[in-house]
């Protein structure tokens, strides 16, 4: 399998050098230069493996350079971690089916491919005698497993930047309570945008990213994509096996596009899925993208999910690659335009094209309250702010198949939305709880570009 970039000057790469390069040193974003495609008795197959196993088939049809004793050792350490047998369980409530991808060290989705990414860099660095500084912005939950994906690992240090004030206290505290020497988190004052852009910008330097060694950690690399394809095809068949449907249909509450993202690349190797249903929080240039073809720049809005405060979508450019037919002219040229005018527009059969793979809704703060006191209430499950947008979102434009949402965190990661929304005491938690108790380490900065380039060049490897 080899890797190319939306952009289309970097072809022909490797698994471990697509791994080792983050963002394509041509400014886009990397992928497969072909899906592999899983048939019906193949899938058939794979339906009867573990979490474990299934997830050693699939990552081995992309990662066709790593030796297969050594994948398979780094995938079954990556999810031992996890408090699940089934890594990530699918539970029946009411009429949804919940996919819950929070049992790993910090309570989120993102420990799935973070808890890999971060042992398959440790083994690169250490078999080729090298060092790696990875930088990455979060909106909340991708800081905290980025950082316990690579604490105390050899040869990495990890520099996180967060928007001061925006991510909430529990996602704060999981990310600057870790005490080990290669860990720096950055608190900037300003959103999350801001702190990806600072993260592109420092990537697009060439010469900096050279002499610093930086990697990236967030969805901007292949591999986060990657790790993620493998729980829709174990929900799928979780599912299956239950109701006999062949077909399901996915809901993502998403804000950087990469969780879905990995859902649509499943479905495109084969996987049976109706269209996903995106779902956004107020911050809905995702939700416009699909509903009108308006992919255009607003205000951030400071929200009760805060992992999808975002207006720019760091996966988005690699949907457009397969909008535009693999065009990598036509994504420069968008690409460009964007940063010009922070407007994209699509026209009317590129939108059919579009609601042929996606339908979206965009949920408020107030009915992320009422469908947790709701699903609360009828079910005595409860729902984190993003899984409930997600829920919502199944009521609003939901087709007539078995509906599984993606549910991206532990609602104890959201005491303050919780207890908006319920009147019962959310039950302690206990690698929660011990945190409020832990020293915290952290820098506060401006964001400013070079003042932050400095720090990390002072405090490389």
């Amino acid at each position: 399998m080899k890797y190319c970039s939306t952009r289309g000057k970097i072809q022909d790469l490797s698994f471990s050098e697509a791994v080792m390069m983050g963002l394509a040193s041509d400014g886009g974003l990397l992928l497969p230069q072909k899906i592999p495609q899983i048939s019906r008795q193949q899938l058939k197959a794979l339906s009867k493996m573990n979490y474990v196993d299934l997830a050693y088939e699939i990552i081995s049809l992309y990662a066709t350079d790593l030796p297969a004793a050594d994948l398979r050792s780094l995938v079954n350490r990556s999810y031992a971690s996890f408090d699940h047998s089934d890594i990530t369980p699918v539970v029946k409530k009411g009429d949804i089916y919940i996919l819950e991808l929070f049992h790993g060290p910090t309570l989120a989705f993102k420990d799935v491919a973070l808890q890999f990414l971060g042992n398959l860099f440790e083994y690169y660095l250490v078999r080729d005698n090298k060092k790696l500084n990875i930088i990455g912005a979060t909106s909340g939950d991708t800081g905290s497993a980025a950082i316990a994906g690579v604490r105390g690992k050899k040869n990495i240090n990890i520099f996180i930047l967060f928007p001061f004030g925006r991510v909430s206290s529990v996602q704060e505290m999981q990310m600057t309570t870790v005490a080990d020497a290669n860990v720096f988190n950055i608190a900037i004052d300003g959103t999350f945008d801001d702190a990806q852009a600072i993260v592109k910008e420092i990537f697009s330097d060439q010469a900096f990213k050279q002499a610093h060694a930086l990697g990236s950690i967030n969805s901007i690399n292949w591999v986060r994509v990657l790790a993620q394809i493998v729980y829709y095809f174990y929900a799928y068949f979780r599912v299956n096996e239950q109701t006999g449907c062949e077909e399901v249909q996915f809901s993502v509450p998403t804000g950087n596009f990469g969780d879905i993202f990995a859902g649509y690349l499943a479905g495109k190797m084969g996987l049976p899925t109706r269209r996903f249903i995106l779902a956004t929080n107020a911050n809905n240039i995702l939700s416009r993208f699909v509903n009108g073809g308006d992919y255009s720049l607003a205000d951030v809005h400071h929200s009760l999910s805060p992992s999808m405060d975002i207006q720019v979508a760091s996966n988005f450019e690699r949907y457009l690659y397969y909008l535009y037919d693999g065009d990598t002219a036509a994504v420069v040229a968008a690409m460009e335009r964007f940063k010009k005018t922070g407007k994209l527009i699509f026209s009317a059969e590129q939108l059919t094209h579009i609601q042929k793979d996606f339908v979206a809704a965009s949920i408020n703060d107030q009915q992320t309250l009422d469908q947790i006191s709701t699903f609360s209430k009828q079910t005595g499950y409860l729902l984190d702010p993003h899984t409930a947008v997600g829920v919502r979102a199944v009521d609003e434009v939901g087709d007539d198949v078995p509906h599984i949402c993606l549910a991206t965190a532990h609602p104890a990661k959201f005491p303050e939305t919780i207890d908006k929304a319920v009147t019962d005491k959310l039950p302690p938690v206990e690698a929660i709880e011990k945190l409020s108790s832990m020293r915290r380490r952290c820098e506060r900065m401006t964001a400013d570009l070079q003042k932050i380039k400095s720090y990390i060049a002072e405090k490389s490897l």
